[in-house]
């Protein structure tokens, strides 16, 4: 029962993984296709934030946000793999983070049919 405990947790990590690794593998000088993708939406989002609050909304580098994203793919991938619960949770935060870019863009191209 071990062993399938661990294949199972091997497969599941392996989508997160193979996912960091061709985000790394894009990401170029200015962050690739992710940051390029993300940086309207990203956009939009502070601006509607900032026209609630406020308050002017710091200038973040795409590039950082898209390494984060790398780095808790790929990291909290690898902790999974042994059982960790803290890969669990940063998988669940790196899962929390993309799921609003990828249901706007979804519910775009469904409007656009």
């Amino acid at each position: 029962m071990g062993f399938v405990s661990f294949a199972g947790r091997v497969f599941f990590a392996s989508v997160f993984l193979l996912a960091a690794y061709q985000e790394f593998s894009e990401f170029g000088v200015d962050g690739g296709l992710a940051a390029k993708a993300l940086w309207p939406k990203y956009n939009l989002f502070m601006k509607h934030v900032s026209s609630h609050i406020g308050i002017v909304v710091p200038h973040v580098e795409m590039k950082h946000v898209i390494a984060s994203t790398i780095f808790l793919k790929g990291f909290g991938g690898l902790l999974f793999i042994f059982g960790s619960s803290i890969g669990a949770y940063l998988l669940s935060h790196a899962c929390a983070a993309s799921v609003p870019s990828f249901h706007h863009t979804s519910s775009v191209r469904l409007l656009q049919l």
